[in-house]
């Protein structure tokens, strides 16, 4: 059952809300009702990947048919659209967005708005595994940071979580990115039983050689084998077991990258950690961004099932009045943007779960 709500151009916010983005929304730029400022944006460019991590899909997952995934030139549009409308920073995801046929074309598209000034940062989501070939040529556009994901530094249990992955790929291509210039952050999501013991050397590890660090708790995106609730591992959890059993002294910093991290340095390592806790403390305050799915969905949430199907936009609108259309479409959904969203953990039992898999919506 299709349990999302679907957001068109002739929508209106409520009466309670219209006006709190209005002086945002006043100098052209997209505001939300609750008049935070809409200035990035993630497009996941494809829902396939070459690892199916536990946490993440099904071990057998169903692709979805070419022909319902955006075409790059279509993602091109859309996210053009967003730089006009004052989006600054892009993020591909996927999937993993490195497996997309044809990938570096559309980086070397949206880098053109890095150059005409318009666009203040392009990067990228990715599991590493690709990250080796094309790490030169990112750092040439004018891509200056990605983010890793890595959840173990153990190579058998990195097959394990991953199902299919190989470590070696992944550190190679992490080399390759530090040589060329590029700043890394790893992205470590707690999984109970799996990787809480670990995540002490996987800091030092990640800071030994410059990379920041964000540890994520679990999403409930999507049906997966595993409960959602066993593999739960609280980041606070975590956080005690390295200041009281480690004697580790964080820091907080005013860092900021335009994510859910927050962000604390490490005396005893001199690096940087994130923590990203959408389940044990919400981070939906300072929001300021939406994703554009695969698909052409653009959701305002992660948590959120409210959608708006800017594929149909692009598809049905003659070319010379597509972007006035996909303009208008934007800005009617992004009134409806909600306050946040609504994961939540209690009495063993994850609430909010979404029925759409990460893969899908993007990382």
């Amino acid at each position: 059952m299709d349990t999302r709500t679907r957001i068109t151009v002739n929508d209106a916010p409520g009466e309670n809300t219209r006006n709190a983005g209005e002086n945002i929304a006043a100098s052209g730029a997209l505001a939300d009702p609750f008049g935070r400022a809409i200035t990035y944006l993630r497009i996941s460019v494809t829902d396939r990947c070459d690892f199916r991590c536990r946490y993440c899909m099904a071990e057998q997952p169903v692709f979805l048919p070419k022909r319902e995934i955006l075409t790059l030139e279509e993602i091109d549009r859309v996210a053009s659209v967003f730089v006009r409308l004052g989006v600054r920073k892009i993020r591909l995801t996927g999937g993993e967005p490195l497996v997309r046929r044809n990938i570096m074309w559309l980086l070397r598209r949206l880098a053109r708005h890095l150059h005409a000034g318009d666009l203040r940062e392009l990067t990228l989501t990715t599991n590493g595994s690709q990250l080796a070939r094309h790490a030169r040529e990112l750092a040439g556009l004018g891509v200056r940071r990605v983010n890793v994901s890595l959840d173990t530094l153990d190579a058998e249990k990195f097959r394990h979580v991953t199902r299919r992955g190989d470590l070696n790929k992944v550190l190679a291509g992490l080399e390759a990115a530090r040589a060329a210039g590029l700043h890394v952050k790893i992205n470590t999501v707690a999984v109970k039983n799996v990787n809480g013991g670990e995540i002490p050397d996987i800091i030092r590890w990640a800071h030994a050689r410059g990379f920041d660090i964000s540890l994520i708790e679990t999403m409930p995106m999507g049906e997966v084998e595993e409960d959602r609730a066993c593999q739960y591992l609280p980041l606070s959890e975590v956080r005690r077991r390295l200041e009281e059993e480690l004697g580790w002294r964080l820091e907080r910093e005013d860092y900021d990258t335009g994510g859910p991290s927050r962000y604390w340095r490490v005396r005893e390592t001199g690096g940087r950690l994130g923590f990203i806790t959408p389940l044990s403390a919400h981070f939906c305050d300072t929001c300021n961004r939406v994703r554009l799915t695969a698909t052409g969905k653009l959701y305002l949430c992660l948590g959120q099932n409210e959608d708006a199907d800017l594929r149909a936009v692009v598809r049905e609108t003659p070319p010379e009045t597509a972007d006035a259309a996909l303009e208008k479409a934007i800005r009617a959904a992004v009134a409806h943007k909600p306050r946040g969203h609504e994961f939540a953990i209690g009495s063993g039992e994850v609430r909010g779960r979404m029925p759409r898999t990460m893969n899908v919506t993007g990382g």
